[in-house]
């Protein structure tokens, strides 16, 4: 097979070594062989990112336009091939593949626009005849580390911004999903960019992420994934005094108040909980549900569960695809033997399906029964594992919809204003979600959350400034 190379430079590069890009629907499906940098080739990178931002930083707002608004192009074009990508490699259902490919073509378009938007101030000086002018500008090279649950859209969340900002780029992406970044890449190389703006080094976190973290060429580094990797990279960045950026877990609340339209609620808690595999950090992993409406609530969607689909993710008709890979299941089992052993009850799921190929394949989970104190209702499970926690009534719902080490998303299920306005003030969550599900979010907005589950200034919309920029202050006297 052809063996797909880093992106050095502007060139082509072999790896130190190479590993197969596996099919989690179908184990025997190649999808691609792919190169792994190591520790020096990843310094090369973060040397030719270095030169480039040289001339880069002064790049017209048009070019930067320009190259932006090529990609998204691109990627908008050929969704269907990108996202069948994305399917095969990460496991989820096609059209949630090709949803998530489209995503990323118009965040790369959005960031386009705002090339031609960047903003600054002109002010008067409180001293006579000074002018003051306040500037935003790029920081320098900027390390990107993505995860592997959207392997297109989150790359895309951050190169757009960096390169639109006038930024250089040195990105990593998961070892697990290296397809769509390789893809995205070989774009972003035909888009007009210098060589040596944006550089892919794939590769082990251990080498290639590592390295980022340590070089002092590396100004900031903007991270999603674990709540433990993202521990290592802010100890690492705020040791050398790099600015970071973390998005890390979720352990999402949905509320549904005995009022709520219990169709709606029943979409949101399954769609929320388990599309995409559950794979989501803002899964609603935890359904915090009213005495009133509880036993029809867990009646419905049991039916619903009952009638989606689980299987190979480019199949028509399929709802749920396969949990990502062999590690990831094992994680999954594990919880679902936790919560057994913990009390709770497993109402429905949690058992491996067999297929017509072999693949990851896990039956969603749902228990009831659970405590809030539980480990099922603590920890990020990251799969398609779901709790139902009953509660008396709204005030004991925001209660145990806070009492969470996380703060990334919550939702509330009703059709009382009042409850709606008092759940969006004091929920303790960076989003929050009003008869929606808590996963699925708008590309224009920002995104992030409090706690755990991020630091540092918010992703997407205009917002990314205040972390691919950096504030100048000048003054002038005319003379």
């Amino acid at each position: 097979m052809t063996l797909h190379r880093n992106l050095i430079a502007g060139a082509w590069t072999e790896g130190a070594d190479e590993t197969q890009n596996i099919n989690p629907s179908n184990l025997s499906d190649v999808v691609g062989v792919y190169a792994r940098a190591d520790e020096a080739q990843t310094e090369q990178a973060i040397q030719a990112a270095q030169e480039a931002f040289k001339t880069w930083q002064f790049s017209t707002i048009q070019q930067r336009h320009d190259a932006l608004e090529f990609i998204g192009n691109e990627i908008i074009a050929r969704k269907e091939e990108l996202g069948k990508l994305l399917s095969r490699e990460e496991g989820k259902t096609l059209p949630e593949g090709m949803g998530e490919a489209v995503r990323a073509g118009q965040i790369f378009k959005f960031f386009a626009g705002e090339c031609l938007r960047i903003e600054g101030e002109k002010l008067d000086s409180v001293r006579p005849g000074v002018g003051v002018e306040i500037t935003r500008e790029p920081i320098g090279v900027v390390g990107i580390i993505t995860p592997w649950n959207f392997p297109i859209a989150i790359p895309a969340w951050k190169i757009a911004p960096a390169l639109a900002y006038g930024n250089c780029v040195v990105m990593k992406p998961a070892d697990l999903v290296p397809g769509c970044a390789w893809a995205l890449a070989e774009i972003i190389s035909r888009s007009g960019i210098p060589d040596g703006v944006f550089n892919l080094v794939m590769g082990r976190g251990s080498k290639v992420g590592q390295t980022l973290l340590n070089n002092r060429g590396v100004v900031a580094v903007s991270f999603t994934g674990s709540v433990a990797t993202g521990s290592t990279v802010a100890q690492a960045c705020a040791a050398r005094g790099a600015k970071f950026q973390l998005e890390m877990g979720g352990k999402n609340p949905l509320v549904v108040l005995d009022d709520a339209n219990l169709d709606n609620a029943v979409d949101c808690a399954v769609q929320g909980a388990f599309f995409s595999t559950g794979q989501r950090c803002t899964a609603s992993s935890r359904l915090i549900v009213t005495e009133g409406i509880h036993d029809k609530f867990i009646d419905a969607v049991k039916a619903r569960l009952d009638k989606t689909v689980t299987d190979d993710a480019l199949k028509s008709g399929v709802q749920i695809g396969p949990v990502v890979d062999k590690d990831q299941l094992d994680q999954d089992l594990s919880y679902i033997d936790i919560g057994k052993k913990e009390g709770a009850k497993l109402e429905t799921g949690g058992e491996l399906l067999n297929r017509d190929t072999e693949g990851f394949y896990l039956a969603p989970a749902l228990f009831t029964e659970v405590t809030n104190q539980m480990r099922i209702a603590r920890e990020e499970i990251f799969g398609p594992v779901a709790s139902v926690i009953k509660v008396k009534d709204y005030d004991e719902a925001l209660a145990v919809a806070n009492d969470t080490d996380f703060g990334l998303s919550a939702g509330i299920c009703t059709t009382s204003l009042k409850f709606a306005s008092d759940f969006k003030r004091k929920s303790q969550a960076g989003m929050v979600m009003v008869n929606l599900p808590t996963a699925g979010v708008d590309y224009h907005v920002p995104f992030g959350g409090r706690k755990a589950s991020s630091y540092g200034s918010r992703e997407q919309g205009r917002y990314a400034d205040e972390f691919y920029t950096t504030v100048k202050t000048a003054y002038t006297l005319p003379l």
